[in-house]
């Protein structure tokens, strides 16, 4: 098994130091700026294409109308 990444776990105690609070706050805000999952780029249905190039085109067109959705707000 390979190892990625230097992060210690941490054993839960009755009393985290003053350290161990302000990280787990900024994780907290990290996670609370990922997106829910309500927001999304493409209008709900089914789509069928008749080639590639089709779909293509329609996937960058719905990511570029979502991003200049967000943009606005």
């Amino acid at each position: 098994m390979r190892v990625v990444g230097k992060r210690k776990i941490r054993p839960i105690v009755e009393r985290a130091s003053g350290v161990l609070l302000k990280q787990g706050a900024v994780f907290n805000d990290e996670i609370h700026r990922l997106p829910t999952g309500t927001v999304t780029y493409f209008p709900k249905g089914i789509y069928r294409y008749k080639t590639n190039e089709e779909a293509n085109a329609h996937w960058d067109l719905c990511l570029i109308e979502g991003m200049a959705r967000n943009a606005k707000k």
